[in-house]
């Protein structure tokens, strides 16, 4: 669990009730900071994030980007302690000598926390190919899927004192909760958990499922392929684009999730109990 002082700051504030009446109280928020992204010691990105878990966000960032896909192609992933900030807000990343074409990330992207993809070049480079999912034989119980969402809002921390992280939570076919990542940026806590999967020589995530906090966006969708997971739930709704993009890439996406309530968008023939 990464400690609470990393991912909030505590705050003091004046606080309006109905009744006009004001009164001073302390709080906590969570904390958003950037952190540069080096490979081979030159910086490719600058994400706004929540502190913890850097080297899995990098490493995650990479595989995003269609760079790595295994642990040999990372040959070091290290924090860069900064002066004055004991987070450390520089991740440097080796790669190993199997790896080509990197340079495409020399784009140095600032990346919002609310836009993982605002800064890009151009429109094409958006639209990175990754192998399409075929469907791996395994059908997951309608009402699995419904219990999601309070198994994933049990394991987020942080949002329980501050109220201001979105969340993704990677489960295996039987509903079980395998990683839980939170973040200001719904784009970050993806990554964390592709990087943390990488570095395990877990990927391709073909037996997993994801659960998102919030809305779904093509970019979620895409770095959802990235790692291979070919069954994407969200709590709230998808984007136009995340829909066409999950029928062409063979994902099933499910939007509103809520109690036994969900809306199957594509591929349903991934969900029991569902028509095909």
């Amino acid at each position: 669990m990464t400690d609470a002082s990393i991912t909030s700051q505590p705050v003091q504030l004046l606080h309006t009730g109905p009744d006009g009446n004001t009164c001073v109280k302390d709080d906590v928020v969570a904390r958003e900071e950037p952190m540069e992204i080096r490979v081979e010691g030159r910086s490719v990105a600058v994400v706004m994030r929540t502190p913890g878990h850097d080297e899995d966000l990098a490493a995650g960032f990479l595989v995003s980007e269609g760079v790595i896909a295994r642990p040999t192609d990372l040959l070091e992933v290290s924090q860069c302690p900064s002066t004055g900030n004991q987070h450390g807000n520089v991740v440097d990343v080796l790669l190993g000598k199997a790896v080509e074409n990197w340079d495409s990330l020399t784009r140095n992207v600032f990346s919002t926390s609310s836009c993982g993809l605002c800064g890009k070049a151009t429109l094409e480079s958006i639209f990175q190919r990754f192998p399409t999912l075929p469907s791996q034989g395994w059908k997951v119980p309608r009402q699995l899927i419904s219990t999601l969402p309070s198994t994933l809002r049990a394991a987020q921390s942080t949002f329980n004192s501050t109220g201001g992280l979105h969340a993704c939570g990677l489960f295996d076919l039987e509903g079980r909760l395998i990683l839980a990542r939170e973040d200001v940026g719904r784009h970050n806590a993806l990554d964390k958990i592709l990087g943390w999967a990488v570095r395990r020589d877990l990927l391709p995530l073909q037996n997993h499922l994801l659960l998102l906090s919030g809305r779904v966006s093509f970019e979620m969708m895409q770095k959802a392929l990235a790692g291979g997971i070919s069954l994407v739930a969200a709590i709230s709704a998808p984007s136009s684009l995340a829909v066409e993009m999950a029928q062409k890439s063979g994902q099933t996406l499910i939007g509103f999730l809520r109690g036994s309530s969900m809306n199957l968008y594509t591929h349903p023939e991934r969900v029991r109990d569902c028509p095909e």
